[in-house]
């Protein structure tokens, strides 16, 4: 089976970085964008449908959290035991992935039902607003196992240095979702109007399309195959491995879904104008930060492999080398969201209140960046190299402890104003990257990488 997995381990790294993380951040981009547009247009629809896709947000990231989480399990098992050369145990992982990630799918689903009503009332919606939220949440929830799917199809290509499929389905979906969202949003022929709910019903379409391309490419690899479907079964011994090496990552990331809807319990103080404002800030924050995203994808598969073959030096030079490009990238996402910030948000509502709120998170929130980038190259560093334990105390650090702690010390306790609030996770956030840099490097050297 000879496949580009064999040139993570003999190219050069800084072209590698390029090759996977390129792709990886282009799609991410669109993805990005994707949620731009639908932001957009639940704009058009009212400032209320905006703050409904916010509340929402928490629980669709939930579900893409723990898509993420588990999918870059499966990848790092795919790519270590590629680097050992035991190709048929790659395969199975392969195989099982997809069948565990849609088990995962179909619980998670079940749950969101069941939860997000009370959910949503907790975080203050009520009336005509829990209705609208429930209208989106809903039809995203049924998708579930589509999302799924292309989380373990992604996993498999990823492992193998191939981001570029994935990219193509972010911007297939893009484009397709410029077209889809007013045509179910209005209403066109046959079609009826479904208001905020066709925008997730575009959503869920979307996916299952992109579900067929990505089988085909998966299918390429010959990692994959039908020949024999009880390698698609349920396997006691492998299961482990995913959750074993999957839970720390999913529950960072399930974590990181709790931090949010905390983060929003206290932005919801300050009003639905404010919810709004944040939702339009956060959204422009997530553009800038896609490259790092994109290089963490690039680290996850190049030292997975590079650490399964026992090439330590090399994982080094991936870590030292995608943090050097990180900072280069937050440095210019700095400078552009100061010049552009403002102007970018007040496409999304002329609200200037609305607008004032959202510039206030964006000028505090993008000199996390350096953080930020820290932290994604690190969790990335630690999941390919199956010590993913650390992700899990350092996520309940900085998005629960410390993100509690110092929220509510400044909007309830010392009642500051909105924008003092975005100072205190900076520092936060700071300190869990700083952490998270020297426990990584130390942990290296522990397994004997100089």
């Amino acid at each position: 089976m000879k496949t580009k997995s064999k040139h993570l381990l003999t190219d050069d790294i800084p072209s590698l970085l390029k090759q996977i993380a390129i792709p990886a951040s282009t799609g991410m981009f669109f993805n990005t964008m994707y949620n731009v547009v639908d932001t957009f247009y639940a704009g058009l629809i009212s400032t209320q449908a905006i703050s409904a896709l916010s509340l929402s947000f928490m629980i669709f990231f939930t579900i893409i959290g723990l898509g993420y989480g588990f999918s870059s399990a499966i990848t790092a098992l795919i790519g270590n035991a590629s680097g050992k050369s035991k190709k048929f145990l790659a395969s199975l992982y392969a195989h099982k992935g997809i069948f565990f990630m849609q088990i995962l799918a179909v619980a998670l689903t079940i749950i969101g039902f069941i939860i997000s009503p009370t959910l949503f009332k907790i975080l203050g919606a009520s009336g005509e607003y829990l209705e609208t939220s429930l209208s989106y949440i809903n039809v995203i929830l049924t998708g579930t196992i589509f999302f799924m799917t292309n989380f373990a199809l992604n996993a498999i290509l990823v492992s193998r240095g191939d981001t570029k499929s994935y990219r193509n389905t972010l911007i297939f979906g893009f484009f397709a979702n410029l077209i889809l969202n007013p045509l179910f949003i209005y209403g066109f022929w046959f079609i009826p109007a479904m208001g905020i709910s066709g925008i997730a019903f575009a959503t869920v379409l979307i996916q299952v399309l992109n579900n067929i391309y990505m089988l085909k490419k998966v299918l390429e690899t010959k990692l994959i195959h039908f020949e024999n479907l009880k390698y698609f079964y349920p396997h006691l011994k492998i299961y482990k491995d995913f959750i074993i090496q999957g839970i720390p990552s999913s529950m960072n990331m399930l974590i990181m879904a709790i931090g949010s809807i905390i983060l929003m319990y206290f932005v919801t103080l300050y009003g639905v104008k404010a919810v709004a404002g944040y939702g339009i800030g956060f959204r422009v924050e997530q553009l800038m930060l896609l490259p790092a995203l994109g290089l963490s994808s690039a680290v996850l598969s190049i030292i997975s492999n590079n650490f399964g073959a026992k090439k330590y030096d090399r994982v080094q030079e991936t870590l030292n080398t995608a943090l050097k490009y990180g900072f280069y990238i937050s440095t210019f996402g700095i400078i552009f969201l100061y010049i552009f910030g403002k102007l970018i948000i007040s496409q999304f509502d002329s609200d200037l209140e609305v607008i004032r709120y959202g510039l206030d998170y964006l000028l505090v929130e993008v000199w996390i960046f350096y953080a930020y980038v820290i932290l994604f190259i690190c969790v990335s560093t630690l999941q390919a190299i199956k010590k993913p334990k650390m992700i899990l105390y350092i996520a309940l650090y900085r998005q629960i402890i410390a993100k509690y702690l110092v929220a509510y010390i400044l909007v309830v306790w010392l009642a500051l104003d909105y924008f003092y609030l975005w100072f205190g996770i900076l520092v936060m956030i700071y300190s869990a990257a700083i952490f998270a840099y020297f426990y990584t490097q130390n942990l290296l050297k522990n397994v004997g990488i100089k």
